[in-house]
């Protein structure tokens, strides 16, 4: 029997205090596990050798050779074990989970409210007490609770409810764990705890054929993926029971993948054919549309990779480098936003690059007003987001 090789799956990873010792925890993106691995930093260096490339017994040698000590085979495998239990090893029992969930979401007729119960109430009474609060007086949205950025976002929801008259939606959401292709669409309901916010299939099959790639190729991220989910919950939140709605939702990751590169979004022909073909299929729908971008802004702080806390003082370097980004979405200008975040190699993680780039250009130069800007800072790390009305 050959020496095990492990190989630890692409998850992610961030530092943890707790009771005075410190931890990296681990966590799925993608969702096939909702376990969140915590790892003494004793283990790292262990761990960091579940590449694929080294045996167990090559494990040993590495930590023997760099630390002068031995760690036997049965403390390997006890941890091979764990994290394989949870789903954390790329090996066949990770596969044969993957396929099963795989099969389970593509099998099903709605996509399910992946995150009622966490990032909000699952109960339908209770979600539209925490709504109700994002858009209280006397300041408009009332406070932060589990929903983060929640009050920003209803800046510009409240605007959509009072003036907006469309009927079709088209929400562009980040794909947070990346996807192989640039655009991936669904045919699938969203659940919400508010009711289903219907797909329109058609206008979704009318893309598809117009853009000439595979739309369905990543479908797959949508089924854990939160950034068009709680765009869905708002939607409904307005207009469910009021007037009859349908969305089109369209996961979007390729600037990131551009700037990895050195190229430019458009670079890639598959961006401009598919941003052509919604405009096609717009005109020819005779629907009247509204284009929504689920996308938060910098991610920064030790959970998302920096070395210490964010002070005060970068707080307001944030907020000012945010808002110098957000005058190039305020103005419309696609390329003058993505040059923004090529600038400094979007050194903020800036993660909703691609759907707002994507919404930028759907709108063809469209000025717009910032209506709202926020920061979530925790002693972990610091999210921003914003509301902008075209």
């Amino acid at each position: 029997m050959s020496d095990p090789a492990p190989r630890l799956r692409a998850v992610e990873a961030f530092p943890v205090e707790r009771d005075g010792e410190r931890y990296l925890a681990l966590r799925d993106p993608a969702g096939y596990t909702s376990s969140v691995v915590m790892l003494p930093v004793g283990l790292l260096d262990i761990v960091a050798l579940f590449d694929g490339e080294h045996a167990i017994t090559d494990i040993q040698a590495e930590i023997m050779r760099g630390h002068g000590e031995l760690v036997t085979r049965e403390h390997i495998e006890k941890l091979m074990t764990a994290l394989d239990e949870q789903g954390f090893l790329d090996n066949p029992a990770f596969a044969a989970r993957r396929e099963a969930t795989d099969r389970v979401f593509l099998a099903a007729a709605r996509r399910p409210a992946q995150h009622a119960g966490g990032s909000y109430a699952s109960d339908p009474e209770r979600l539209r007490e925490e709504m109700d609060a994002f858009f209280a007086p006397p300041v408009g949205p009332g406070p932060v609770e589990r929903y983060r950025g929640g009050p920003a976002y209803a800046w510009a929801y409240r605007e959509l409810a009072e003036r907006g008259e469309a009927d079709l939606f088209v929400i562009f959401g980040t794909c947070h764990a990346g996807m192989a292709h640039p655009f991936a669409l669904t045919r699938k309901d969203f659940d919400t705890p508010l009711g289903p916010a219907r797909t329109e299939r058609d206008f979704v099959e009318a893309l598809a054929r117009r853009a000439g790639q595979d739309c369905f190729g990543s479908e797959l991220a949508h089924r854990n993926e939160h950034s068009i989910e709680f765009q869905a919950v708002f939607l409904q939140y307005l207009y469910a029971g009021r007037r009859e709605i349908s969305i089109v939702p369209v996961l979007t990751s390729f600037v990131h993948e551009a700037l990895a590169r050195g190229q430019r979004p458009q670079d890639d022909p598959r961006v401009p054919r598919f941003l052509e073909a919604l405009g096609e299929t717009i005109t020819a729908s005779g629907r009247r549309v509204a284009f929504i971008a689920g996308a938060d802004l910098a991610h920064m702080g030790p959970r998302f990779g920096d070395p210490a806390p964010i002070t005060p003082a970068e707080l307001a370097v944030i907020d000012r480098e945010d808002r110098e980004m957000l005058a190039a979405v305020a103005a419309g200008d696609a390329e003058a936003f993505f040059e923004s975040a090529r600038r400094d190699d979007d050194r903020r993680r800036v993660c909703g690059l691609s759907p707002i780039y994507t919404l930028l250009r759907a709108l063809g130069g469209a000025p717009g007003t910032l209506r709202r800007y926020g920061q979530w800072p925790d002693p972990d790390g610091v999210v921003t987001f914003a509301s902008v009305v075209f």
